[in-house]
């Protein structure tokens, strides 16, 4: 009977044991020993505008024209932040950059901005309150007073 129980408990050996926490391992030290080129990379998206890429203009008529810089006229740090260039059917060239709002708030959560203030921390989250009732005494009550006789 001991050996139709151990046959029924399913093997967990695959499902996230020692080689998932390895992998996680070797990716974290992955990052660790190039962290100064990733928080590198991140700073390049973030700091980096439309005007880095692209150029406005006006012909002769007035009217504004778009055009992407040439290729050695876009700064290093800006072509970090392309994520994908196409030709679409009409042959007009799409640029999609980094969602710049995605790597500040990425960035603001690494530096720790996103966190509680430390200074608040050595304060105590709940405060005592002891309120004491006053003692209650008997008093009598004179309703003579300022009556008139009659």
């Amino acid at each position: 009977m001991a050996t139709k129980i151990a046959k029924q408990i399913p093997s967990v050996k695959n499902w996230g044991g020692v080689r998932s926490i390895q992998r996680r391992l070797e990716r974290s030290a992955t990052i660790m020993e190039n962290r100064e080129a990733v928080a590198y990379a991140l700073l390049c998206m973030a700091n980096t505008k439309i005007t880095d890429i692209m150029k406005w203009q006006e012909d002769e008529e007035g009217n504004l024209q778009v055009k992407v810089k040439p290729a050695s006229e876009i700064p290093d740090h800006a072509l970090q932040s392309i994520k994908s260039i196409k030709i679409n059917k009409q042959g007009e060239l799409e640029v999609e950059l980094y969602d710049k709002v995605g790597v500040l708030r990425l960035l603001a959560k690494a530096s720790g901005l996103l966190d509680s203030p430390e200074s608040e921390s050595d304060k105590p989250s709940v405060i005592g309150i002891n309120i004491k009732a006053p003692d209650i005494q008997d008093v009598e009550v004179d309703n003579h007073k300022g009556e008139k006789d009659d």
